[in-house]
């Protein structure tokens, strides 16, 4: 009989949820304790038909017993190669200023492409209004010079002032400005097309000014053409009231950039980026780790001299100055003392790793940093992931993001606390969403996923039909509940449902918050607690496990945490809805501002950085053309 321990250390092989990636596929014909019982693999007992589709009878059993094909595979989302917004040509055919006598009637001619809602917001505006918004007296006036100097300053708000550069005309001679307008001159053809090229400024200035605009609300890329990983409604911006709101505005560079988000951390972001780029100091030469180094207390390394290096640059001015007399001590040795044991220690403590002297690759990563560049690059792209979410976060709301390995409980707007995640592994991401939180589900049963079934249950099925029932876990075909033994695991398990039942094995430990959702994410609590020690936990099959379920459950639910135990205890599974409006971003940031408004760099786990840097240049490319 299987102990406990034992029992809860198979069970771990399938923790946690939902992603639809899986991890590696053990052999199809691996050999098992009842196979040796039986006398050899594929040495089953038969099995009586009870007439369900799956279950296999005894005649057919037989034949069964040897794979006939490859084992399948369930395969999860994708990144894209970004596809830009198609573009159009605008109809300037119907504008008012065809009818017009004066300098505005040669916007007919104006040649301007955009995408398919900025056209018709051009269409739409230029249909009723002859007035140009940006020349005057036949110049550019003060309002066009405040909006084109605002685009060159779009890089303070994330964006690229490549992406909004309108080519000015050239000014006309004073000779040629006062000629008669009579006869057909050099003159007249030099003021017509000079006319031209003031309405040709004048469309392109306000395609521009309405791209500025949607960018500045909702950001540059649909995220959705990212990845299947990123799931978000893409905002709509309503371009119909930009140009009429420019018309009445004479500022119309402050009611731009007034449309910026305005969020707490938003605004931390961008003074940060602003900080970065108008920094005179530069951080000097890059101190160089090795990325794989491995070095243990009492050990040596040649690298020790650019561990202390790399902390005296780093570190607090409070760790240098309690390790002070060690940084005056050292003298470039190789040898892990342990003072400098402690000096490490020190420093993995301060940026929030396990203090263990283990000097590896996250501890690595931490004393290094990014470079200047690298950390802009990942202001750059939260700035614009931070225009996906919603203008405010909420006065109480749950942040997970990912890169942290974090998860934030917020009420009446301030963050209330923290806790350890461990999120899905790059094979079986988590995904980049929003919701609301709906139930707490106690004493939870597993729902086995179809991408856990398949790519990691089932080859130890087909060796051993009877896995699941000595494992204790529930087998049901089309609803009916039959051994796993009687399964027909040769053929399709859309049919098949596997449940693990609420125990101390469970996969999901004592309870589950759920936000209904088409991935199947959710929080949860688990019973492999090492984890949460980890520095990297990027280490689920796509699930959010938290380090303190009871007191996320207390904090939605309004009671506290020895209600929850009670809750517990009563060993029922049961759901409790949260009947309060709390949103939850299971979100991706690799730069994000703490609870005091300090910007944190987190590595790119998933390489998303890399993909969505990718899309906004190709966004760029194509808007240059």
């Amino acid at each position: 009989m299987l102990t406990t321990s034992k029992r809860a250390s198979i069970a771990l092989a399938f923790v946690s949820a939902a992603s639809t990636l899986g991890a590696g596929i053990a052999p199809a014909q691996a050999i098992t304790l009842m196979d040796i019982i039986r006398g050899g693999p594929g040495k089953r007992p038969p099995v009586a038909d009870n007439g369900l589709p799956g279950v296999v009878s005894r005649e057919r059993r037989v034949e069964q017993d040897v794979d006939p094909q490859p084992l399948p595979k369930v395969s999860g989302p994708k990144y894209h190669t970004y596809r830009v917004d198609p573009t159009r040509g605008v109809k300037t055919a119907g504008f008012v200023a065809a009818t017009a006598t004066g300098i505005e009637r040669y916007l007919v001619a104006a040649k301007v492409s955009g995408p398919s809602d900025i056209a018709a917001a051009l269409e739409n505006f230029y249909g009723k209004n002859a007035k140009p918004l940006w020349v005057s007296d036949g110049e550019i006036n003060d309002r066009a010079r405040g909006v084109l100097e605002l685009f060159q300053r779009a890089d303070d708000y994330g964006l690229d002032p490549a992406d909004y550069r309108v080519e000015e005309p050239e000014l006309v001679t004073a000779s040629v400005q006062n000629v008669s307008l009579g006869a057909e001159t050099e003159a007249d053809v030099a003021l017509d097309s000079h006319a031209g090229a003031l309405m040709q400024f004048e469309l392109a200035l306000s395609a521009k000014a309405l791209m500025f605009a949607q960018d500045m609300v909702r950001g540059r890329l649909d995220p959705n053409r990212i990845s299947g990983y990123h799931d978000f409604k893409r905002k709509e911006v309503k371009l119909s009231f930009v140009l009429p709101f420019i018309k009445l505005d004479e500022s119309a560079a402050g009611y731009l950039e007034g449309l910026a988000p305005r969020s707490k951390q938003f605004l931390a972001l961008k003074s940060e980026l602003q900080t970065l780029r108008t920094e005179e100091t530069q951080q000097g030469d890059p101190i160089a780790l090795s990325s794989n180094l491995l070095l243990k207390p009492g050990k040596s390394s040649p690298e020790l001299a650019s561990v202390v290096a790399a902390i005296r640059r780093n570190g607090s001015d409070a760790l240098k100055e309690s390790h002070s007399a060690t940084f005056a001590s050292y003298q470039k040795g190789s040898d892990y003392t342990p003072e400098i044991v402690d000096l490490v220690k020190a420093f993995q403590e301060e940026v929030g790793l396990k203090s263990d002297g283990v000097v590896g690759p996250a501890t690595v990563r931490a004393m290094v940093g990014d470079t200047q560049e690298a950390k802009i690059n990942k202001l750059v792209v939260a700035m614009e992931q931070a225009r996906w979410l919603p203008a405010e976060l909420g006065d109480r709301h749950v942040f997970i993001n990912q890169p942290a390995y974090t998860a934030y409980y917020h009420e009446n707007g301030v963050e209330q606390f923290s806790m350890r995640t461990v999120v899905g592994s790059k094979a079986n991401q988590t995904y980049f969403f929003q919701d609301e939180l709906e139930t707490v589900e106690f004493n939870p049963y597993w729902g086995v996923p179809q991408s856990i079934i398949i790519n990691e249950m089932l080859p130890k099925l087909r060796a051993d039909p009877s896995y699941l029932d000595r494992m204790g876990y529930e087998v049901a075909v089309n609803g009916r509940a039959v051994p796993s033994s009687s399964v027909n695991w040769y053929g399709s398990t859309q049919s098949i449902s596997v449940r693990q039942p609420p125990s101390s094995d469970n996969a999901l430990g004592e309870l589950k918050i759920l936000f209904p959702n088409e991935h199947a994410i959710y929080m949860h609590d688990t019973p492999s607690k090492s984890f949460f020690k980890r520095d990297m936990r990027a280490l689920s099959h796509g699930c959010v496990r938290l380090a303190e379920p009871r007191k996320m459950a207390a904090a939605v639910l309004g009671v506290t945490e020895e209600d929850i135990a009670k809750r517990i205890s009563q060993g029922k599974n049961l759901g409790e809805k949260i009947t309060a409006k709390i949103p939850v971003y299971v979100a991706y940031f690799t730069a994000w501002p703490n609870k005091d408004g300090v910007v944190e760099y987190f590595d790119d786990v998933y390489d998303r950085d890399a993909a969505t840097l990718k899309a906004l240049k190709a966004t760029s490319a194509a808007r240059a053309t």
